[in-house]
C-alpha cells in the first residue's frame, strides 16, 4: 500500500470535475490538485450529451438563468483564446407548435425569461423585416432574448421544413450546441499544464478525523492524505457521498439520443435546435395498433406521449431525443435501451418535421448513445460544501451539465478558496437550502424543471 498526500481531490473527471478542476488550478492558482476516475475522463455521461447550451430557464427566481448566462460567458471567453477549437455556434431553440392555445403560453415563457435576465422577448405577427435568422456558424451575436413568430408567411419564409400546420414558433436566442469532447479536453489540458495531476482509480473509501476529512482510499490501494474533496461523480455521487454518511437528495433517470444517417439530406442542416412543444399521438398504422395493444409491454405506444421532442444536425446524421419516461432507476453499466426507442423518436419527429417520413418504412440504423441524469427533485444543481469539513460537491447537473459546467466548477472553485462574495446565486445551489422552511414550502408548489 502506498500513501502519498494532495491538497485537493476531485472525484470524478467528467465535465464537472474537469472544470473544477480547471477553475481551481488556473484561475485560482491552486497547486497540488489530484483528478481521481476508474474510467478515461469524460467517459461515463459527458460524452453522451446533446452538446448544447441556453441560457432559457424557467422561474422561480433567477438564479438558474444567471448561472447560465455566466457559464456561456465562461464558454465564449474559451472559444475566442482557443480560437473555437470546441466549435461552438449560436443557432438558438426553436419551439414550435401547432396548437393555437400553446401561443399564449410561448407569449408567457418569453416574458418570463425576460424578467429573468435571458433577453427581451420580440413579437413578430406579420411579415416583416425585423426578425434576425442566426447564423449557421460562429457564436458572436449581440441578440439575446427571444422572438415570437405568430405570421405563418415569416414562419414558411425562414422555417419552410417545419410541419404546414404549424402556428407559432418561438426563438430562443442565446442558445445552440458544441462539441463537448473537444470542450471537456481544452480545459483538462489547461488544468494539466497548471500541475493539475490524473489517476486511474476508484474511491473507495473516506477517513475522517474530528468531523473533517483526513484521508482518501483508492481502488489500487493508495491511500492519499488531503483536506479537500471534491463529489463530481456525476449518476454515482449519491454512492460516494454514502462514504462519507451524507445522503444526497438526488435521483437518476436514463435518457437517450439516437442518431440516424440523413443520407437522402432531409433534416435542414442549418437549423436551430428544433423541438415540438405539442403533446402527441404516434400515428401507427391499424395493424401495429393491433399489434401493440395485445401486450401490456407495448401497449404503451398507443398513449399520448408528452411535448418536446427535439433533434439538431450532426454532419450526415441528426441527432433526435424524447424524454418520454422519466421513471427513476438505480444507475446500471451498461444501461440497457427500450428496442421501441429509435423508432418512438423517428416518428415523433415526423409530426413537427414532414420530410422525415421518408425514413419511416427503411429508417436508417441507428446510433444510440445515452447516459443517467442526476438530479434533484426541483432540477437544481449541487454546488458547495457537504456537512463534513473539507468535503465538496459539484453534481445534480441533470441534463444540463455541459451547459453549466463552466459556471458550476467557478462557483465551487470560489467556494473553496472562499470568494463566493459577489456570487448572488451561490445560496440557491448549495445543500442546506433543504434545511430553509420557505425552500420546503416553495418546493411543494414547484412548477415546471426546465428539463427538456
Amino acid at each position: 500500500m502506498s500513501h502519498t498526500t494532495a491538497d485537493i481531490i476531485i472525484c470524478g473527471a467528467g465535465i464537472a470535475g474537469i472544470s473544477a478542476a480547471y477553475q481551481l488550478a488556473a484561475k485560482k492558482g491552486v497547486k497540488n490538485i489530484l483528478l481521481v476516475d476508474e474510467r478515461a475522463p469524460l467517459s461515463l455521461t459527458s460524452d453522451k450529451s446533446t452538446e448544447c447550451y441556453r441560457n432559457w430557464w424557467p422561474g422561480p427566481g433567477d438564479a438558474m438563468v444567471a448561472l447560465m448566462n455566466r457559464s456561456i460567458d465562461i464558454l465564449e471567453d474559451l472559444a475566442r483564446e482557443s480560437d473555437n477549437v470546441f466549435h461552438m455556434n449560436r443557432r438558438g431553440y426553436l419551439y414550435a407548435s401547432a396548437d393555437p392555445k400553446r401561443i399564449a403560453e410561448m407569449r408567457r415563457a418569453g416574458e418570463e425569461a425576460a424578467t429573468l435576465g435571458a433577453g427581451p422577448l420580440r413579437c413578430h405577427t406579420r411579415d416583416d423585416s425585423t426578425y434576425v435568422p442566426s447564423a449557421a456558424h460562429g457564436f458572436e451575436s449581440e441578440l439575446t432574448g427571444s422572438d415570437l413568430i405568430l405570421d405563418p408567411a415569416l414562419i414558411r419564409r425562414y422555417f419552410p421544413y417545419l410541419a404546414e400546420n404549424t402556428l407559432a414558433v418561438l426563438h430562443a436566442r442565446r442558445c445552440g450546441w458544441l462539441s463537448a469532447q473537444t470542450l471537456g479536453m481544452y480545459m483538462l489540458e489547461r488544468a494539466r499544464d497548471c500541475g493539475v495531476r490524473f489517476r486511474s482509480a476508484r474511491v473507495v473509501g473516506v477517513d475522517a478525523r474530528n468531523d473533517r476529512i483526513e484521508t482518501i482510499r483508492l481502488s489500487d490501494g493508495t491511500t492519499i492524505s488531503t483536506g479537500t474533496f471534491i463529489i463530481a461523480a456525476g449518476p454515482l455521487s449519491k454512492q460516494v457521498a454514502a462514504l462519507i454518511g451524507v445522503d444526497l437528495p438526488v435521483l437518476t433517470e436514463l435518457h437517450l439520443n439516437v442518431g440516424l444517417r440523413d443520407d437522402l439530406g432531409v433534416f435542414p442542416r442549418d437549423a436551430p435546435l428544433l423541438i415540438w412543444t405539442d403533446p402527441q399521438f404516434i400515428a401507427w398504422s391499424e395493424e401495429e395498433r393491433t399489434a401493440f395493444a395485445e401486450s401490456e409491454e407495448t401497449r404503451f405506444l398507443l398513449n399520448e406521449f408528452p411535448s418536446g421532442v427535439h433533434a439538431r444536425s450532426e454532419g450526415n446524421y441528426f441527432l433526435g431525443l424524447w424524454t418520454y419516461d422519466t421513471t427513476p432507476v438505480e444507475p446500471v453499466y451498461p444501461p440497457t435501451f427500450d428496442p421501441h426507442h429509435p423508432e418512438i423518436v423517428l416518428r415523433g419527429l415526423t409530426t413537427m418535421l414532414p420530410p422525415l417520413k421518408v425514413y419511416r418504412d427503411k429508417p436508417p440504423r441507428p446510433v444510440l448513445n445515452g447516459g443517467y441524469y442526476c438530479k434533484t427533485r426541483e432540477n437544481r444543481p449541487l454546488i458547495g460544501p457537504l456537512p463534513m469539513r473539507g468535503a465538496y460537491v459539484i453534481d445534480a447537473l441533470s441534463g444540463f451539465g455541459i451547459m453549466a459546467a463552466c459556471a458550476a466548477g467557478e462557483l465551487l472553485a470560489a467556494h473553496i478558496v472562499g470568494q463566493v462574495g459577489n456570487l448572488s446565486y451561490a445560496p440557491a445551489f448549495m445543500l442546506e437550502r433543504y434545511q430553509d422552511p420557505e425552500y420546503q414550502k416553495l418546493l411543494e408548489n414547484w412548477g415546471a424543471s426546465g428539463q427538456l
